[in-house]
């Protein structure tokens, strides 16, 4: 018996293409609650930087990719953060091949520059409330994740560079570094402790790169029809788009909404 969904946002909650929430997603959620199951966001974003969910409530966060997990009243329940050496390393770094790398520490989205693959990233509304602000001062602060906008080539060189870092991509622009053993199944891991529930009674739903170890951890992985070639092969089940009431039609395949979207 399912007693715990984890939802990703973008691609899954939220459509990349209108940015709203579907009517059908909505009511799938409220119909959860109604059954006692709690559901829970798995995002790459920070806490700060989510977008408006109106009359929606969730019952804890799994944010910056499993690096802070908060209860409903976004309470502590575990953070993990990048070791200072490795943030040290990314400045060196910066000096010989300099690229935009956005922080995430308690205070909010930090981004040492801007370009025009940032501020095309920017119209998704990914990263809102973004400020300038130099690496050095970052050194001050527990930082959660470092967003590197680099491809995916350019990826392969810089990971040596941070050796207490795993590299999650779930867009071709950027691609999230955190430190090593944060993940959202670890996200996962926290909640359900806190709340009691056992692993084999959870579902996840996702589309990114950064939901493949949640996905492949839960008792019931859901990828979305969006998703990539390499995400649906972690997953058990396979859904429609988010723009096709993807996850709707997930909840209800495995008897967990009833209701006509």
């Amino acid at each position: 018996m399912i007693k715990a969904v984890f939802l990703d946002v973008d691609g899954t909650l939220v459509s990349f293409k209108t940015h709203e929430i579907p009517l059908s997603t909505r009511q799938a959620i409220a119909e959860l609650h109604e059954k006692g199951v709690k559901v829970f966001l798995a995002t790459g974003r920070h806490i700060l930087s989510l977008p408006h969910f109106g009359d929606l409530n969730f019952d804890g966060y799994i944010v910056i990719n499993g690096g802070l997990c908060v209860s409903a009243d976004k309470q502590p329940i575990y953070k993990h953060c990048i070791p200072k050496s490795n943030v040290k390393s990314m400045i060196k770094l910066q000096k010989t091949h300099p690229f935009p790398c956005l922080v995430m520490d308690d205070e909010g989205l930090f981004i040492n520059y801007m370009n025009d693959v940032v501020d095309e990233v920017q119209k998704l509304k990914l990263f809102p409330n973004l400020k300038i602000r130099s690496l050095e001062e970052s050194l001050q602060r527990d930082i959660y994740q470092m967003v590197s906008f680099i491809s995916e080539e350019e990826e392969k060189t810089v990971k040596p560079h941070l050796p207490d870092c795993d590299s999650l991509r779930w867009h071709p622009a950027f691609t999230d570094f955190v430190p090593k053993g944060s993940s959202k199944a670890i996200g996962i891991d926290n909640i359900i402790a806190k709340f009691g529930i056992k692993l084999e009674e959870t579902m996840a739903i996702g589309d990114g790169g950064n939901d493949i170890a949640m996905l492949k951890h839960v008792g019931v992985g859901v990828a979305m029809g969006n998703a990539s070639d390499k995400v649906k092969v972690a997953a058990d089940y396979v859904t429609d788009s988010v723009d096709d009431d993807g996850l709707y039609n997930a909840l209800k395949h495995f008897g967990l909404v009833a209701s006509n979207a």
